[in-house]
């Protein structure tokens, strides 16, 4: 069984980083999902699916699947690309597009 380590982004509902920093261990599914055809849930006979360990580093969380003999895939973060500008520069003299309403 494999697993996937992660650092998960936040959520397009949270304006802040809070809870951003913490690693996460997850088993890739060995089963497929299927389809209850009664009630039309998605569903799955793999218990470890439903497992999800919390680290606070990327290195304890390596070190856990290194010790239990867990194979797994390591996915660095992407960083988000801002740029900082300020509001005074929406008034600039010198501005390249006029700033009209």
């Amino acid at each position: 069984m494999s697993a996937r380590i992660f650092s998960p982004a936040k959520t397009a509902m949270q304006s802040g980083k809070a809870k951003t920093g913490l690693w996460v261990l997850e088993y890739d599914p060995a089963l497929p999902r299927k389809i209850d055809p009664l009630m039309g849930y998605t569903s799955s006979r793999d218990m470890k699916s439903q497992i999800r360990l919390t680290f606070e580093s990327k290195e304890e969380a390596i070190a856990y699947a290194e010790k239990y003999g867990i194979d797994y895939r390591v996915q660095e973060p992407k960083e988000a690309k801002r740029r900082q500008i300020s509001y005074s520069d929406n008034f600039k003299y010198d501005r390249k597009m006029p700033w009209t309403h």
